[in-house]
């Protein structure tokens, strides 16, 4: 452990002394840092050199040290591997402790193979690189995370070819043969960097003659530089949990499983890990939760790829999601559902129950919306939901857990004031009443399928590249499938259909004035007005509503006030903005909020009618009054802006005035 002692061993007070004496000040004035001639500015640049080349020299006196202090040991290069390893990686930063991990493994499988791990990159010391390989190196492969276009090599791999060249020379290297040394790229942008690829990486070294200037994690089918793996290849000890929750963008998931993972690495013996996913979008798109504990250290610095336990939070998640592919075989799969036990399994898409049966699930479901309306915790499912993982995964005895939670809520939303904390209190001690763990039939029923990442008539880019991205299979996209300057079309979140919202507004003609507030409001423009001509309602739904418009400019037309209800959030600002109010029913507005999964389809198909009737002209209705102005199409639609966002509706009516 590296003490507050340690690090103040580790400076010396009088060379900090020293580098504050060289400050720029008006005690002692200097000139510094001016325009030089050609004369002399050569000369300049080589008086560094000294200092460059004990710098090695100096960085690894103090690796000593810290070493001394702590027992931690570094070096310059750091090996990791077989002493007689004919195959060697050569990488720096994050992805060696994954390439160090898989030669562990790889050798214990009887594979001669080892990684040098770059500590020290500037200034480059061909002496101590020399002396991390192993002489019986037989082939290197150097991986850049970094690209260089245009250049002969990424620079790590420069750097390798150049320094065993130059140690041959002067015969520093281990070795008397030249190594063959073969580059490639990894990791661009964070892409995962797995086992699976370091493995791809030492079979391609294998080969008589290996692919140089490779890529691997991705599918190049332009240029052909990626190398093939086995992606479903893993290292991690089986005593290691793994455990992946889908949640929902300001539902609190992630922010509970940190809470979970602390508890499990304070309260029990386990070592403990979390890794956190989100995508762009401020709110409402799907949130993953990565979660590993287990008895021994885990070094396993990427996702998972094969979980015991996986939790869906969020239903609709299901209907365009394939998150069992995580789940293995036997393992546990939590879902929260408005369905009851008994019901849920006919819910449930056919390549879901599929899985469920294939892989032997235990199957548990809860209804948290339920529980969290209860107890006055809004949209909020994440305790509940942390409740029941504790429960059933048994990492923790249940009434410690239940403690440990009730502890971390304290800590977390104490400064929201106790009203809140005992709501979170509430929805701790009535979920397992409502948890329950689902009779899995032997065969599948119903007909319902999972549906496109992107629906309706989505262009080809739209479905084959950004629908894979949409559903967390950006991955398995090729090169051949994205553009090559980087161009990407607008307005393609019309595609998406997210069906995030439990509730959505229901209109009543019979009350609405026609104002346009409710409209005008709508963060993510699904709420959408229309005047039109009586003739065009002959193919619509028998369920589409219309009445009679109130726009002296359009006498005789027909109005109707629709929603896109797949692409609700449900914030209600459009009910809380209506003004026509029910004398006869307390409560009751022009529009109002209701259940969505009961009339999704119906309204699904009432929005694709709507979509076909002509929009607002505003050179008949002229856009100077609110009701004018929400006529009219806005072209800043369904974003993904949070919930109740109060900006964008300003730039969808700036769109609808002005395009």
């Amino acid at each position: 452990q590296l003490t507050n002692d340690a690090m103040k061993e580790m400076i010396s007070d009088e060379l900090i002394a020293q580098h504050r004496a060289r400050a720029l000040s008006p005690d002692h004035p200097v000139l510094r840092g001016t325009a030089q001639n050609p004369d002399v500015y050569f000369q300049g640049r080589e008086t560094v050199n000294p200092f460059y080349a004990r710098t090695p020299a100096a960085v690894q006196a103090a690796m000593d040290k810290f070493a001394a202090l702590t027992g931690r040991a570094y070096h310059l290069f750091d090996y990791e591997g077989a002493p007689d390893a004919e195959r060697v990686i050569v990488i720096m930063g994050s992805g060696a402790e994954t390439a160090e991990e898989t030669a562990k493994y790889l050798n214990a499988k009887g594979e001669k193979v080892g990684v040098v791990t770059v500590h020290l990159y500037r200034p480059f010391s061909v002496e101590h690189l020399m002396n991390a390989l192993p002489a019986t190196t037989k082939v290197i492969a150097v991986l850049d995370r970094t690209k260089e276009s245009g250049a002969t090599g990424e620079p790590l791999y420069m750097d390798i070819v150049t320094s065993v060249s130059e140690g041959l020379a002067n015969g520093a290297a281990p070795f008397k043969i030249v190594p063959k040394m073969i580059g490639g790229r990894y990791g661009l942008s964070s892409k995962e960097f797995t086992p699976a690829m370091v493995k791809g990486v030492f079979d391609e070294m294998s080969k008589p003659q290996p692919k140089n200037h490779f890529t691997v994690g991705i599918i190049d089918d332009v240029s052909f530089t990626s190398l093939d793996y086995y992606p479903t290849f893993e290292i991690l000890d089986r005593s290691a949990v793994q455990c992946v929750f889908f949640g929902l963008g300001s539902d609190g998931t992630v922010g509970a499983n940190k809470n979970s993972i602390k508890i499990i690495g304070e309260e029990t013996d386990n070592y403990s890990q979390g890794y956190f996913y989100y995508d762009s979008k401020k709110s409402g798109t799907i949130t993953l939760s990565h979660l590993r504990f287990g008895p021994k250290p885990i070094r396993a610095p990427y996702l998972i790829t094969t979980a015991q336990f996986v939790a869906c939070h969020q239903f609709t998640f299901l209907e365009r999601v394939d998150m069992l592919r995580y789940v293995a075989p036997g393992g546990v799969f939590l879902l929260n559902s408005t369905f009851g036990p008994d019901k849920v399994w006919e819910t449930l898409p056919v390549e879901v129950q599929k899985d469920i049966i294939a892989k032997k699930l235990r199957f548990y479901t809860i209804d948290a919306y339920e529980v969290a309306e209860k107890t006055g915790m809004g949209g909020r499912v994440n305790t509940i939901m942390q409740t029941c993982f504790f429960a059933i995964s048994g990492v923790l005895p249940r009434e410690q857990a239940i403690e440990e939670i009730k502890k971390s809520i304290k800590k977390t939303y104490g400064k929201r004031g106790e009203a809140v904390v005992q709501k979170n209190f509430a929805a701790v001690d009535q979920t397992l009443e409502h948890m329950h763990e689902v009779k899995v039939p032997g065969q599948v029923v119903g007909q319902i399928t999972r549906r496109p990442a992107m629906v309706g008539q989505a262009p080809e880019f739209v479905r084959n590249t950004l629908g894979p991205m949409a559903v967390f299979e950006g991955d398995n996209v090729p090169v051949s499938a994205l553009p090559v300057d980087g161009t990407f079309p607008t307005g393609t979140s019309q595609y998406e259909k997210r069906n995030i919202a439990l509730e959505i507004p229901v209109w009543e003609p019979s009350l609405c004035i026609q104002c346009g507030k409710c409209a005008i409001v709508c963060p993510h423009a699904v709420v959408r007005t229309k005047v039109y001509e009586p003739a065009l309602l002959a193919g619509a739904p028998a369920t589409f509503k219309a009445t009679e418009a109130k726009f002296k400019e359009l006498p005789g037309m027909k109005y109707t006030l629709q929603i896109a209800p797949e692409d609700c959030t449900g914030c209600a600002l459009c009910v809380e903005a209506c003004p026509a109010q029910d004398k006869s029913q307390v409560g009751r507005k022009a529009i109002n909020m209701a259940d969505q999964p009961p009339i999704r389809e119906t309204e699904r198909a009432n929005w694709e009618f709507f979509q076909t009737l002509p929009e607002g002209d505003p050179c008949v209705t002229a856009p100077t009054t609110v009701k004018n102005s929400q006529l009219l199409q806005p072209l800043f639609e369904f974003s993904g802006a949070c919930a109740g966002c109060g900006e964008t509706p300003y730039v969808k009516l700036v769109s609808q005035l002005f395009g």
